[in-house]
């Protein structure tokens, strides 16, 4: 992702609160601040409603993260 955000192409990392610490962690190893939306954990054994849900909170700020300059 990191070579994507330097070449010009926006990304935003998709992953549930469980891994935010790890995100940081590699960021942090990396050198980088990568964006990242997080969910709710665990999204395992999620009906089809909930996990519309869940992608319908995130929208807003996928968009928010791969719109901004």
């Amino acid at each position: 992702m990191n070579e994507m955000e330097t070449r010009g192409l926006p990304t935003v990392m998709v992953a549930t609160i469980e891994f935010e610490s790890g995100k940081e962690a590699q960021d942090k190893a990396l050198g980088c601040d990568l964006k990242a939306v997080y969910t709710e954990h665990p999204i395992q054994d999620r009906t089809d409603e909930e996990m519309l849900a869940i992608a319908d909170a995130a929208f807003e700020g996928l968009m928010a993260g791969l719109l901004k300059s």
